[in-house]
């Protein structure tokens, strides 16, 4: 789980006479990750593609424009089905012709369309106007505009301009058609006209050709218009018909044709010769024996098939190769050419990276996708997935930590799961569905189900027998204990999920580098961070009275979680000289680890401090929980209203609230009881417990801070969770960066196999 699955590079020899039979073997595998020749050896060139690819991928192109123009997706295909070529051959012609037909057809409707459309739109002033057309242009003496704008400011402006002698103005609704007469020494046209109205805001309109009266031309248009749109519609509805009768053939043919270019192509990555080939790739390595014998079977001719390389991790930081036992030369081909090895033992087209498949159990593989959020893992580097699998919902989970919010987001998540065919919302379905448990399982601890403390009273008090459910978010007066205890918990959380992220750190760099990789890189961070906080939770912290008590009561015997923990021993060594205090075991290794990390990488000795700060970033799960109890706790206020008894507990009015009146004529020190409770204060009556209108405001309180809690709940502890595995655990060894696995193959969703 912590390793990618390993792989193999594998060589696949053979004359090219089987290469046809070669490649429909390893295609119906889809296992084959082919690497591309590198053009490096001698007598060998880049492979060619099989005869009939540029067939194949023009029938391609045609058939994925067909599906464009019908506007068919995945989701539109039928049944599977079997596609062959005489099938594609005969059909796909017929098909096309047909399609672009009715294509160009509406093109043509629809452009006509639009052009009728705009012809409407610039006869429509005139038609307002009540002129005919020809009744506005052909004057001698006259300058003639049309156009819109206020007509008070178009009267103004031509009566104060010196070059019109006199004007006339015929309008309708909001065009308005203008008549000047020029003065002396002034030519009659529009620009007369256009140059009085400067600064106007007046909108030109050119006067259109037409014969017929302008209304009536407008109702000429738009029958025709109407009769263009029945003909589109009547195209769209066959359109539509072709569309439902031929998705399924389109969807398999292009299935079927993508399937033989892949074939068609394959042999551009092989290395050839004249007579023979050879072909490399990269495989799971359990996996080897299954091609081997597929290829044995199904290709009856000479093909070879070698593992040249397995990919393991090395202390000298080459991750592959381990060497096979293989001849130093491998036979290419009946025609007697070779490959030749480079001494290595192992023939190879090129040094890439093998692909990375990550090795994750069913329950865990969701959680890939937070994973790749980031980056891919490599080859070389551990896979965090089943860590992110047992740690983000945790924090989730304790930071949420309500039953019916649990229950909530597993809903939310099987949704995401089931009504989705993508892989990226199956796998946040999964997340969800998970975080969901968590937050549930947490939820039943805290004793809360929407913020309201019903299984704790019914469940843990009541049934169970205890004073308390077992675990508070720490609220109340009388639980504040639990707030603080929370932060102290927070802390180590935070120290052992970085002590795990340095621990894998440090076996990555043992494993991939030296014990001096892995000791400067990692093992001194990890003796700063423990000899530090060791030495922060011990007597000689303790005793200094530096930090508040709770840090050392938390876990104490008296502590909210009685383990029993009062502090670490002081260990004390010597008095340090000038300074006056002690030099204890746990500073001194914080210390050494400082000193290992400055000698081996004195730039990140800067960054020392890190030991402390990333840990406090961890108080971020206690901070969130207080703070999303609190949004919870409000809402549920407001609706329920909240008593306060004699301990400082807070309870939700749910089956009703003391009598107002009565607990406010309270004396000091005078309780009442109700329900079980020695009731002394009154935070908020509830809205419920009010007139009707009052609860019609509290249901919508109710219902829309409770969605807001919930959204919340994604943003703030979802972001925050997420951040303190990407930010602080990942960012100690995981770099990514990996190759994706791409097998040659196909995985069929429309086609059957012919075979």
């Amino acid at each position: 789980m912590l390793r990618p699955e390993q792989m193999s590079k594998v060589s696949v020899t053979g004359s090219k006479r089987v290469i046809d039979d070669v490649i429909e073997a390893v295609h119906g595998l889809n296992l084959l990750d082919l690497s591309d020749y590198d053009g490096s050896w001698e007598n060998f060139e880049g492979g060619r593609s099989l005869e009939g690819a540029d067939e194949i991928n023009e029938k391609l192109v045609t058939v994925r424009a067909l599906e464009s123009t019908l506007d068919i997706g995945d989701d539109d295909g039928g049944q599977t089905r079997i596609v062959d070529r005489e099938e594609l051959d005969a059909e796909l012609p017929d098909l096309r012709d047909r399609i672009n037909e009715l294509d160009d057809q509406r093109s043509e409707l629809e452009t006509e369309i639009r052009e009728t459309t705009e012809e409407i739109e610039a006869i429509e002033p005139f038609a307002d106007l009540g002129l005919d057309l020809d009744l506005l242009s052909g004057y001698d003496s006259l300058g003639v505009l049309v156009g819109q704008g206020p007509r008070e400011a178009i009267e103004t402006a031509l009566d104060d301009a010196a070059a019109i002698n006199r004007f006339s103005v015929f309008s309708g609704t909001s065009t308005h058609a203008i008549f000047a007469q020029p003065a002396e020494d002034h030519d009659a046209d529009s620009d007369l006209i256009a140059d009085a109205l400067v600064g106007v805001e007046f909108t030109t309109l050119s006067v259109p050709d037409a014969e017929a009266a302008p209304g009536e031309y407008v109702t000429e248009l738009e029958q025709e218009k109407s009769t263009l749109e029945a003909e589109l519609a009547e195209v769209e509805a066959e359109l539509e018909t072709v569309r439902a009768e031929s998705a399924g053939f389109l969807l398999a043919a292009e299935e079927y044709l993508t399937i033989e270019a892949q074939k068609k192509e394959a042999p551009l990555s092989f290395a050839t010769t004249a007579n023979a080939f050879v072909a490399e790739g990269w495989i799971p390595t359990s996996r080897y024996d299954e091609l081997a014998a597929t290829l044995d079977s199904d290709v009856d001719g000479p093909v070879d098939v070698d593992e040249i390389e397995r990919a393991e991790f090395k202390s000298n930081g080459d991750h592959h190769v381990e060497e096979q036992d293989e001849p130093a030369e491998v036979a290419a081909a009946t025609d007697g050419g070779e490959v030749v090895a480079d001494g290595s033992g192992a023939v190879t087209m090129d040094d890439e990276d093998p692909p990375v498949i990550q090795n994750n159990p069913g329950v865990v593989k969701p959680f890939e996708v937070l994973i790749e959020a980031v980056n891919r893992p490599k080859y070389d580097e551990f896979d965090p997935t089943v860590i992110l699998f047992l740690t983000f919902p945790a924090f989730f989970g304790f930071m949420i930590g309500d039953l019916g919010y649990g229950l909530i987001y597993m809903g939310i998540g099987y949704y995401l799961y089931s009504a989705f065919d993508s892989p990226g919302f199956q796998s946040m379905g999964g997340v969800t569905i998970i975080a969901g448990i968590f937050t549930a399982v947490f939820g039943i601890l805290y004793g809360e189900i929407l913020g309201l403390h019903l299984i704790a009273t019914y469940f843990w008090e009541g049934t169970v027998g205890l004073a308390h459910a077992p675990i508070e978010k720490g609220l109340s007066p009388a639980g504040v204990e639990w707030a603080t205890g929370w932060l102290v918990v927070s802390v180590v959380v935070g120290i052992l999920h970085l002590n795990m992220a340095w621990i894998i750190g440090f076996v990555e760099d043992l494993q991939m580098h030296d014990i001096k990789h892995a000791i400067y890189e990692n093992g001194s961070w990890l003796l700063m961070m423990n000899g530090l906080w060791v030495w922060i939770f011990s007597d000689a912290i303790k005793n200094a009275d530096v930090l508040p008590a709770f840090v050392y009561e938390t876990f104490s015997s008296e502590g909210v979680i009685p383990l029993g923990f009062n502090g670490f021993p002081a260990m004390e060594l010597f008095t340090i000289p000038g300074i006056g205090g002690s030099m204890t075991v746990p500073l001194l290794i914080f210390v050494i680890g400082f000193v290992v990390l400055a000698y081996g990488e004195l730039v990140e000795a800067i960054e020392f401090l890190n030991v402390l700060v990333n840990v406090l970033s961890y108080t971020r799960l206690a901070a969130v929980l207080l703070a999303k109890a609190g949004m919870a706790f409000t809402v549920n206020l407001l609706f329920f209203g909240v008593y306060v008894d004699s301990k400082g507990g807070w309870h939700f009015g749910v089956g009703g609230m003391p009598d107002v009146g009565a607990v406010a004529a309270l004396g000091s020190g005078e309780t009442l009881s109700y329900h079980g409770y020695e009731v002394t204060n009154t935070l908020f009556p509830g809205l419920v417990h009010g007139e009707a209108a009052s609860i019609l405001v509290g249901i919508l309180v109710l219902v829309l801070g409770h969605i807001l809690v919930l959204a919340l709940g994604v943003t703030s502890a979802g972001l925050q969770a997420v951040r303190l595995e990407y930010v602080e655990f990942f960012g100690k060894f995981f770099e990514g960066g990996g190759r994706t696995y791409t097998p040659f193959g196909y995985e069929r969703t429309h086609t059957t196999s012919d075979e």
